[in-house]
């Protein structure tokens, strides 16, 4: 949205950033079973522009598996409003740990452990 904008009509990074989380945290979720919380953010490199009108999709991938922890490489690609081709955008490192009611890490399931 035009709010979500600087002045050159290009999206925010820290909002296409926040998307990147929301994606990742989701993936963590569904692998960890229960609650995460995100760690770390390793690295984040912004390709392409996203313009206003643009559908932006995220992908995230696992990387690695800890005893309480996941890591996914989580990209961005881009829907072009006007000529419908799809770019990468971005691409970042994320790093989710599950935790337990008390909020404290838990250990993964022990079928979540392959990658």
């Amino acid at each position: 949205m035009p709010a979500d904008t600087n002045p050159n009509g290009d999206i925010f990074g820290g909002w296409l950033l926040a998307q990147m989380d929301i994606a990742g945290g989701i993936a963590a979720r569904s692998h960890s079973g229960g609650r995460t919380v995100t760690i770390a953010v390793e690295s984040m490199v912004f390709n392409k522009p996203v313009n206003v009108g643009d559908v932006v999709c995220c992908y995230a991938h696992l990387e690695r598996v800890g005893n309480t922890s996941m890591t996914f490489r989580i990209e961005v690609w881009a829907i072009r409003r006007d000529s419908f081709e799809r770019e990468k955008v971005t691409e970042g490192v994320f790093t989710y740990v599950a935790i337990g009611p008390d909020g404290r890490s838990r250990p993964l399931p022990k079928e979540s452990m392959d990658v």
